[in-house]
This record gives structure tokens, C-alpha cells and sequence, in this order.
């Protein structure tokens, strides 16, 4: 594919693009995604929504400040100011953000978005050894970082890298360099195909990956499952757990709303109640969070059906109130009726998650699936299109297909294969011969494996690599998990396959008990009878692992690979095949 020529000077991200002939097809058909071809997604996201809607409404709120639009503009453009003027950062050189979610991150983001140099986002929990890989990956130049989290930037001791703190006390302080320097910064007039981020996979696998994404992908992800699936307005107000670091928070959190001219509640929460009190005390309409924490999150609500206090609520058109139940800390019910939009992803949403949800505050949960490789959602539904226990159809702009394993031959519908996707953005690693592997026959292959339902929809049967195969039967992990989080005394659930000589290999179930279910061999039994009812036998877990948690990554995504890695730990409850 032929690139536009860079305003790049420092030109390692371009140069290590994978080779043209392993890049996915781009499709640009769908109205909006006709980009210029110099573009600078920070300008347009900030000065451009500024200038169309006017700078005097509500941008970010979070962390003791309260910005309107011309006020972030304001902050952004003092502190590429600071970028370019004081550290010398060059157009395509590489910035690491770090940080707990801030206005204050956000605006180093857009920053480095305008000053032409390229973000490499990554997490607050990422710990030394992590960060110094990242930033050998992506040949880091400068870091802008949060002074809460400075500690573990400092240990990674990395070569070369110059670290500028936002927040802290120190006279060279990024904050206190930005105010004394002008209000009003040009952005540099970056090709709408030059990289603006690198994004690095969260690590479900054990091995990151860079994913190299431009400045019109940032745009197009707003574009597409945000204008036509979410639909924002611009009285929204954002929110959400997932952190900046993750695609699926910057473009939850940062991009949609500044390109609908919304507001967004820029904090660091730890844990459900946290995010049910946030809800209630900012009154957030729009929230995008993972399936564990929407079933965090029902467990301290009331019971279905209980009338909120006001608000929109009701996801899909509805006008029905969300719920009330529980109370927080300071004693104030944890009212959801302000929500109008709920967006789960990271993971797959069980169906039981889904219609508690709904029966619970009469929201309809809009399922998503989207990967790093992509930047964002791809295959959504919303409204009344939503089929609970589908994810949904191709969301516009792409398009959607199930392939057999040579990776190129549709399946019929109903029969189980890989998904593969196409539009306006697309894989591409850098310098990753994993390149191969993902993207075949201009389709980016997610591995997950799908069905496509006669009626066009597309259920999640279970990622390529989790499905069990034992004594010749096909068993999908996440349909046992599903039935294991139908019983009343399972919070968590997380089932993979451990080596057997007889079968090949053999069901395994790790499950999280909810508070004052004892573990043992009776518990591990109703269990067992249970999934008997649920499933064919053959489906049901031999071995159940009580567990007090289950391995997540920091942006919350199961990491089954360590559990197959454990193998059967103590606490293993074997039985004979339901």
C-alpha cells in the first residue's frame, strides 16, 4: 500500500510497519471515512470539536480538576509547548504515557497527538522488567509520567530515557514548565496514514505485541461503532474502569466523547462499589466496563425491578427507570438511573450476566468485541437489535466472516470457525513476525472462534487456543463457565484443559465461591450435578479448582494460559464425568 509522504522526522514507527504484502485490506466505503490526507487526530478531535460546538461546555472532570473544552485546549497546547520547546521531541519520536486515569493523562495524550510524536500507552500496573521490554519494543524516547507512579518507571533503569514528571513538586514538573508557555499551539500537519500510537496487546498470551495505529484509525474507531452503535450525545458523560493504557478505555474515555462534543469522568476506581458510587455522585450516562464488572456490580444492587430516583435510564429507547438497591459507604443508594448507555467488553458477556443486568435496572448491555489489533469494537449491537448471548453483526464499516482452519474458506452458518474481520483500521504489528499469523488474505484473523447464525448475528463460542478437545469432543471453555456463573454460589469461573493420557485432555473448572460457600468435596458435587443439568456430560468439568481469585491482566482480561500452566492446583476437587 502506498503511504502519504511522513512529517516525520524521526521515522523508526513507519520503517518497522509490516511489509505491504502482509497488511490487511482496508475498506473505506461507509460515508465519514473519507479522511484528508494530512490529518493530526489530536487537532481534530480538540480544536475541531471546539470550533463546531464552542469551547465553554464541559470537557473532563476527575482528580480535583474540572475542565471545559477550551480550558484542556488550553492545557494541551502548553504542554506540547513543553514537548517540543523544553525536551526537544521530535515529529514520530516516541512518548511513553504513564498514570492512573486523569484529565491530566488524557491531555499528555492529546499533547503528544499534536506535537506529531507518537504515544505508547501503557498501564499504571505495569511493573519494571514490563516496562523496559515495552520500551525496547517501541525504541522509546521521552516518558511523561503521573509522579504517583514514577517508582517503578525509575527501577526500569531504561537506557537513554528521559522521564519528565506531571503532578509532583519538583521544579522541572511538566505542570509547572506548561504555565509558562502560550495557550495556543500548531499542530504539526502529520499524514493521515503517519503512526500516532503504539499500542501494546495486554498480555493474555504471555508475549506482547506493538500494534502500530494512525492518526485517521483514531478517528475512524469514533466514526464507526461509536456514531452508528453507540450513538453518544453531546450531554453525555463518560465513564469507565478500563484504563487509558487499554485501546478499549482511550477510546471509551477520550476519543468518543471529545469527537461527540461530550464529557467525560476521567478517575482511577478499584472495584464495583467504587464505580456504582462514581455513577451516582457524577450522574455518568454512558459506562464502559468488562462482564466481571457488571457481575460485581449486580451483586451490590437491589433486587429487580426497585424504581430509580431519576435520570434517563433505560439503554435501547426505553425510558425505564435503572435501579436502586444497596447503599454505598456514606450510606446513599447506589442509583444507576442516570445511565443511558452500558458497554461491555474485554471479554465475553454471558447471557445470564446480560439479562440480570436488564432484569435488575432495565438497561440493555451493549456487547462488543474489539482487540488491540483492530484499536476498538468491530462486531457490536445495540437497541433493539441486541440478541443477549450473541454478540452482534459486523459494526458499520466492516465486514465479518467465519473461516476454516486453512484460514481463507467460509463455513457455513451454524458450524464454528474463525473470525475474520476487515475496515477502515487493521493489524499491523511492528516488527512482529506474528504479523503472519493474524493477517491472511487481507482478513485479520482475532483468533477467536465464532458461529455465524442464519440470521446474520455472530456468537462467541471460545478463543482458537481455549478450546478442549477431550476423547474427540470439541468442548468451548466459556460455554462451561457460562453454566458453572448460572449457580447461585459461583462468582467466578474459569475452565481450561489440563493433559490426560486417556482422553487427550481433560476438564478443568477454577471457580471464585461467593462469601460463606464452603469449599469441599459437597460443594464441588452440587456443582458438578448442576452443570449435569445444563450441558451435555460430556462438557462437564472432572477437576474443580476452588480459588480465592483468578488471574487477570491489569485491563481485567482472564488469563486462562497460566491456569493451564498450573495445572490441577491444591484445592482441586476430582470426580467422576457427569
Amino acid at each position: 500500500m502506498q503511504l502519504s509522504p511522513s512529517a516525520h522526522v524521526d521515522t523508526f514507527a513507519r520503517d518497522h510497519l509490516p511489509p505491504p504484502g502482509e497488511w490487511p485490506r482496508l475498506t473505506f466505503g461507509l460515508p465519514g471515512l473519507d479522511y484528508p490526507d494530512r490529518l493530526n487526530c489530536g487537532a481534530e478531535l480538540l480544536d475541531g470539536t471546539l470550533g463546531r460546538l464552542g469551547g465553554d461546555r464541559r470537557a473532563f472532570t476527575g482528580d480535583g480538576v474540572d475542565w471545559t473544552y477550551e480550558e484542556l485546549r488550553a492545557h494541551v497546547d502548553r504542554i506540547a509547548h513543553v514537548l517540543t520547546d523544553d525536551l526537544g521531541v521530535l515529529p514520530g519520536n516516541r512518548v511513553l504515557l504513564r498514570g492512573p486515569t486523569t484529565p491530566w493523562l488524557a491531555a499528555c495524550w492529546l499533547a503528544v497527538m499534536k506535537a506529531g510524536a507518537v504515544a505508547v500507552t501503557v498501564l499504571a500496573a505495569h511493573r519494571p522488567q514490563e516496562l523496559r521490554t515495552l520500551c525496547d519494543l517501541a525504541r522509546v524516547d521521552h516518558a511523561l509520567c503521573d509522579a504517583r507512579a514514577l517508582d517503578d518507571l525509575v527501577k526500569a533503569d531504561v537506557p537513554g530515557l528521559r522521564v519528565t514528571a506531571y503532578g509532583g513538586e519538583g521544579p522541572d514538573d511538566l505542570l509547572r514548565r506548561a504555565a509558562h508557555h502560550p495557550d495556543r499551539y500548531e499542530a504539526v500537519p502529520t499524514a493521515a496514514d503517519d503512526v500516532a500510537l503504539i499500542a501494546f496487546t495486554s498480555g493474555t498470551t504471555g508475549r506482547p505485541k506493538g500494534c502500530a495505529h494512525f492518526h485517521r484509525d483514531v478517528l475512524a474507531i469514533a466514526d464507526t461503532f461509536s456514531a452508528h452503535v453507540l450513538r453518544p450525545r453531546e450531554d453525555d458523560l463518560f465513564a469507565g474502569s478500563p484504563p487509558l493504557g487499554f485501546t478499549f478505555g482511550l477510546g471509551g474515555l477520550v476519543v468518543f466523547p471529545l469527537r461527540a462534543g461530550a464529557a467525560a469522568v476521567l478517575e482511577q476506581w478499584n472495584g464495583p462499589g467504587q464505580m456504582l458510587e462514581a455513577v451516582r455522585r457524577h450522574r455518568i450516562s454512558v459506562l464502559f466496563t468488562a462482564p466481571t464488572a457488571y457481575r460485581g456490580m449486580l451483586d451490590r444492587l437491589g433486587t429487580p425491578g426497585t424504581p430509580g430516583t431519576g435520570g434517563t435510564g433505560g439503554t435501547g429507547g426505553t425510558d425505564g427507570d435503572g435501579g436502586e438497591g444497596a447503599t454505598d459507604g456514606d450510606g446513599q443508594p447506589y442509583d444507576v438511573s442516570s445511565l443511558r448507555r452500558c458497554v461491555s467488553a474485554g471479554e465475553n458477556l454471558p447471557e445470564g450476566t446480560w439479562h440480570a443486568w436488564h432484569e435488575r435496572t432495565g438497561l440493555k448491555l451493549i456487547d462488543g468485541i474489539g482487540a488491540t489489533e483492530m484499536l476498538h469494537i468491530f462486531v457490536s449491537a445495540a437497541d433493539d437489535a441486541i440478541r443477549p448471548g450473541r454478540t452482534g453483526v459486523p459494526v458499520p464499516g466492516f465486514e465479518a466472516r467465519v473461516v476454516a482452519a486453512d484460514r481463507v474458506t467460509p463455513v457455513p452458518d451454524g458450524e464454528p470457525g474463525l473470525l475474520a474481520v476487515r475496515g477502515p483500521v487493521g493489524c499491523r504489528y511492528l516488527a512482529d513476525e506474528r504479523q503472519r499469523e493474524y493477517v491472511h488474505d487481507g482478513w485479520n484473523l482475532t483468533g477467536d472462534t465464532y458461529v455465524r447464525e442464519p440470521d446474520g448475528y455472530f456468537r462467541y463460542v471460545a478463543r482458537a487456543d481455549d478450546m478442549i478437545i477431550s476423547a474427540g469432543y470439541n468442548i468451548a471453555g466459556p460455554e462451561v463457565e457460562n453454566a458453572l456463573l448460572r449457580h447461585p454460589d459461583v462468582l467466578e469461573a474459569a475452565v481450561v484443559g489440563r493433559p490426560d493420557a486417556r482422553r487427550g485432555q481433560s476438564v478443568v473448572a477454577h471457580v471464585v465461591l461467593r462469601d460463606g460457600t464452603p469449599r469441599g468435596s459437597e460443594t464441588a458435587d452440587r456443582l458438578r450435578e448442576f452443570t449435569a443439568a445444563e450441558l451435555t456430560p460430556y462438557k462437564c468439568p472432572r477437576e474443580i479448582v476452588f480459588a480465592d481469585s483468578l488471574p487477570r491482566t491489569p485491563t481485567g482480561k482472564l488469563q486462562r494460559f497460566r491456569l493451564r500452566a498450573d495445572g490441577a492446583a491444591p484445592g482441586a476437587a476430582p470426580g467422576p464425568a457427569c
